[in-house]
């Protein structure tokens, strides 16, 4: 046996067993909100932006001036469908309103757009498309209660998502 894992270790640890999978079960269905509303409509929207890191060493070659090419997708969840139409939001005017986000940051630099020496990570263009979806929707589609989930792709490999409710 390993001098880390021997039969008295593995005694003292079998209480733990059920706290530990009640754990894992909990923090599953506990994560997200929207993965529990059962309808969504999403929409894809992309932007090209430029941006720095202000020569952060921690970015490494990332920190000086370079330029993105984002996907975004939004996902608009509801525990229910709208009343007669059966949709949880219009997908024109969801998509409309993502087109409108999007002209704020597409064909910007960001260091300008965000003048306070922000770092304009991808986790936080995310936050602050939901941030801008959230206000429109709020402001032009008054029947949508749920949340919004904003995922932003950097490629095939990477992605930011932040969500919340409306």
């Amino acid at each position: 046996m390993s001098k880390y894992f021997n039969s008295k270790s593995s005694y003292m640890m079998r209480p733990l067993f059920p706290l530990v999978f009640s754990c894992i079960f909990f923090f599953q269905f506990a994560t997200s909100t929207a993965e529990r509303l059962p309808f969504t409509l999403g929409v894809r929207d992309s932007l090209m932006i430029a941006h720095s890191f202000h020569n952060h060493p921690s970015f490494g070659p990332a920190g000086g001036m370079h330029g993105a090419t984002y996907t975004c997708d939004v996902e608009f969840c509801s525990s229910t469908l709208e009343d007669k139409l059966n949709w949880v939001i219009d997908i024109g005017k969801a998509s409309e309103i993502l087109s409108n986000v999007l002209s704020k940051y597409n064909l910007k630099n960001l260091d300008e757009v965000f003048s306070n020496g922000e770092f304009t990570t991808t986790e936080f263009m995310a936050q602050k498309i939901h941030e801008d979806i959230t206000e429109k929707v709020r402001e032009e589609v008054s029947n949508f209660q749920g949340n919004i989930r904003v995922k932003l792709y950097e490629s095939h490999k990477a992605w930011a998502s932040f969500e919340g409710e409306v």
